[in-house]
């Protein structure tokens, strides 16, 4: 397996896994700053009787962006369904067996003896910085404790998963009573990454590991670009992070898109409209969502507010 990208962690660690569901470890995120404006990119499909907004969000926020706004709110309002990547978050005691299942190693050796030698120094400093007991990571697999590392170090730089645009839209869309549904389960995502290599796992947490102390300005990055609608920006942080490996970039990036064009194609011969939101990643790149339904002759067009 080639080696990650500088990026790759940042990108990987939220890509996928609902932060909420891994949060309940984590330290309080810091005061938030001034509102800041964010004008994050949204894009309509649709034909004589649906309309399908699709729009690009980050699982993990600052508390201080506004961007549930203008054409973005204006496209909810008009929707009569949201749609996510795994729908409404499970609670936490549903999501634990599941952690047990896809996240934990009952048996073999413990994780730090997983890690090459040279590592291992590195990942005890990186757990005991985090504030968590060592011995709770022992039988994590290396996935879970990249995203378990990653979540901790953003939010400590002051990112907050309840300020989370999955978390900000599904609160909003239950307050309109509007139904909420998801392309995924968390299980599903889950499963992705436990189905990685025992290879591909340990490069990704070793590499977490070389990346903790960048993750806040790397993320500040990926954020930036976010809030001005630069899709092609965040692709290039989020997506060629994994371009280095063609098997998570198949699995993670392009099967995911092909199988939502198909959702979407399929959603299409029922009227009604729908928002719905997944991942920013998904929406850019050379695989994005709209460049497979360009291969189901679908055009998407991007909405300019």
């Amino acid at each position: 397996m080639k080696k990650f990208l500088p990026r790759a962690a940042t990108a990987l660690a939220l890509l996928f896994v609902a932060p909420a569901a891994l949060a309940q470890q984590a330290p309080a995120p810091a005061p938030a700053a001034a509102l800041k404006d964010a004008d994050p990119a949204l894009w309509v499909v649709k034909d004589e009787d649906t309309t399908i907004y699709l729009f690009g969000t980050i699982h993990v926020l600052p508390s201080n962006l506004s961007w549930f706004d203008e054409a973005v709110k204006t496209a909810f309002d008009a929707s009569g369904e949201l749609v996510t990547e795994i729908g409404d978050m499970p609670d936490p005691a549903a999501v634990q067996p599941l952690i047990m299942k896809y996240g934990v190693a009952a048996t073999g050796p413990a994780l730090a003896d997983r890690l090459p030698a040279d590592k291992r120094e590195a990942f005890a400093k990186a757990v005991a910085d985090a504030g968590i007991p060592a011995e709770a990571f022992a039988r994590l697999k290396p996935w879970f404790a990249a995203n378990q590392l990653s979540l901790v170090a953003l939010m400590k730089a002051g990112y907050n998963p309840a300020s989370g645009a999955e978390t900000t839209l599904t609160t909003a869309a239950k307050a309109a009573n509007k139904p909420i549904s998801g392309v995924e389960t968390i299980e599903q995502q889950f499963g992705f990454f436990d189905s990685l290599s025992e290879a591909a796992q340990i490069q990704f947490l070793t590499e977490t590991l070389t990346q903790l102390g960048q993750i806040g300005p790397e993320f500040e990055k990926m954020v930036a670009e976010w809030s001005e609608g630069d899709a092609e920006g965040l692709a290039a942080i989020m997506n060629e992070a994994m371009r280095s490996s063609p098997e998570l970039s198949k699995m993670l990036l392009a099967d995911r898109n092909a199988r939502w064009a198909e959702w979407i194609d399929t959603r299409l011969d029922k009227p009604g409209v729908v928002f719905m939101a997944v991942g920013a990643g998904h929406l850019s790149g050379p695989d994005s969502v709209q460049v497979m339904l360009e291969k189901r002759k679908i055009k998407s067009a991007r909405i300019e507010y």
